[in-house]
Parts: structure tokens; C-alpha cells; sequence
């Protein structure tokens, strides 16, 4: 068996094209404000990708650039002047930030109507009682991933493996809403490995790269790899990827695979921030 390569650009692609035409529909194109502390490279490229990202879909991309000096009460007085702006329909502070900031408690400040990384703990605690909320846009997407292979996953045993409240806990959550039987693993599970052979989808977000191998994966299974690790100009994911493939029905790229579906997510979520504000009727994303 040769797995199913799954592109997560395609699918992104796609979906960014679906959200465009959402934004099209709307009275006023969506604003969609990202706020960048310091001067950390990764976070510069991804700041400039989302705000691409944003004109293509027909929104309006804001970018507050601060000093990596910037006091924290200077970056929560930035994001309250956002939450008050009726023509911001989304706020994302881009992590990491500098050690002095306390990030949790810059994004509590955001409005969690228009907190469209969806790590506030009003949206967080939406998603744990099963209520309506703005979601983590990386855990949508590997959802969607997932269901672009198997839209049917109800039933289906799910490991997650990693705890993070970025990806797995979310993502935990997710599938569990679809009715999957979830384990949520991590690197004090006992026989990681035994675990992971019981999925029927096996989602690695772990951060170590190669962390699952490939005699780990059920024949027949969906592989999910959210990992990005760097190691030299090569980018890794969690999953030892070429064992994988041999066993696995369907697998992410890394890259290529979950990664382009964040900001895919990203935009879906500013949609429906915005038709949520403004009284519409939500867009079918």
C-alpha cells in the first residue's frame, strides 16, 4: 500500500476561493487587523503571507508593526483601540512575543468576536461545551484535511498526539464533536507507540520531528502531520514520512500539506466574524 498524498494546497486553495466569493457577497469588505511585536523573521514572513492572503480574498489587511521593546500595556492598549473599531472585523496577535509580554493576556484582550485564532478563553471554552465560537484555525483545518479523504469519521478511533492548546487539545475536541473516539497522547503516554497502531486517524502535533514512525501507523490509516521542524533549510514534520506512506491510505506533506490550511482557516474565520457582526446570515465554509 501506497498512501494517498493529501494536498493540503489544493484543499486550502479552494477554500480561500469559497471565502472569497463569502466576501464578494458582503455589503463592505472585512477587515482583518494583524498585530506583529519585534522583528522575529518566521513571524515577519507569515505576517506579510496572511496580509497576501487577506487582498486576495477581497478583505482589508491592517498590519501594526511595533518595536520589540513596546511595553505590554502599550500592545493591550493597541488591541482594545481594535476591539472598539467598528471597521476591524478580526484581530490576530502574531506569536511569539517578546518575553516581557505576557501573550495570554494580550490575547484575552482581544474581543472574542473577532479573536479569529480563536485562543481566547471565551472562544476556547465555546469549543469545550460544544456552543458556537470562533475556532483554532490550524485543528479546522486538519479536520477538513481529514474529511477531504473521509467525510464520514463518525465511529472512527482518533489519536492525537500532542496536548498543546495551539493544536492538540483543540483538535482533541474537534474530533470528538464528529463523533470520533479521541485519545489525546503525548510523550508520557505509556506505549505511545501501541496507541498510535490503534488509529484509524493519527494526528501528529507533537513537535518533534520524525517523533512517529512508520511501523507506528495502521495499515489503512488517515495521517495527519501538523509538526514543523526546522533542521537546516529542511523543514520536517512529525511523522517519519516516506515509512508512513507505505502504510498509511492517506497522508499530509510536510510541507504542503497543514500548514497552507491555517491561513485558509484564517480567512474562513474573518468571514464569519464579520457576517456574525454586521447580522448576516453565516457563509456555508
Amino acid at each position: 500500500m501506497t498512501a494517498t498524498i493529501i494536498d493540503g494546497k489544493a484543499i486550502a486553495a479552494a477554500l480561500r476561493e469559497k471565502t472569497a466569493r463569502a466576501v464578494a457577497a458582503m455589503r463592505a469588505a472585512p477587515g482583518l487587523a494583524v498585530v506583529l511585536v519585534g522583528d522575529d523573521p518566521a513571524s515577519q514572513i507569515y505576517v506579510r503571507n496572511k496580509g497576501v492572503a487577506a487582498k486576495q480574498a477581497g478583505m482589508r489587511g491592517i498590519e501594526h508593526r511595533l518595536p520589540a521593546e513596546t511595553p505590554q500595556e502599550t500592545v493591550v492598549a493597541l488591541v482594545r483601540r481594535l476591539n472598539a473599531d467598528d471597521a476591524i472585523d478580526g484581530i490576530l496577535v502574531q506569536m511569539p512575543l517578546p518575553a516581557h509580554i505576557d501573550a495570554a493576556l494580550v490575547i484575552n484582550e482581544i474581543d472574542p468576536g473577532k479573536d479569529v485564532d480563536g485562543l481566547t478563553e471565551v472562544n476556547a471554552g465555546r469549543l469545550v461545551l460544544g456552543k458556537s465560537g470562533l475556532e483554532p484555525c490550524t485543528p479546522r483545518g486538519s479536520v477538513m484535511l481529514i474529511q477531504s479523504v473521509e467525510p464520514k469519521i463518525a465511529g472512527l478511533n482518533a489519536v492525537v498526539v500532542g496536548r498543546s492548546i495551539l493544536v492538540g487539545k483543540p483538535l482533541a475536541l474537534m474530533l470528538l464533536a464528529e463523533n470520533c473516539t479521541v485519545t489525546l497522547a503525548h510523550s508520557k503516554t505509556a506505549d505511545l507507540a501501541g496507541v498510535c497502531r490503534s488509529a484509524d486517524i493519527l494526528c501528529a502535533a507533537a513537535g518533534r520531528a520524525g517523533l512517529v514512525k512508520g511501523d507506528w501507523v495502521k495499515p489503512g490509516a488517515i495521517v495527519i502531520d501538523v509538526g514543523i521542524n526546522r533542521q537546516g533549510d529542511r523543514l520536517l514534520g512529525d511523522v517519519a514520512f516516506e515509512a508512513a506512506k507505505e502504510r498509511a491510505r492517506a497522508i499530509t506533506p510536510v510541507p504542503g500539506g497543514v500548514g497552507p490550511m491555517t491561513i485558509a482557516c484564517l480567512l474562513r474565520n474573518t468571514a464569519l466574524a464579520a457576517a456574525r457582526r454586521r447580522g448576516l446570515e453565516a457563509p456555508a465554509l
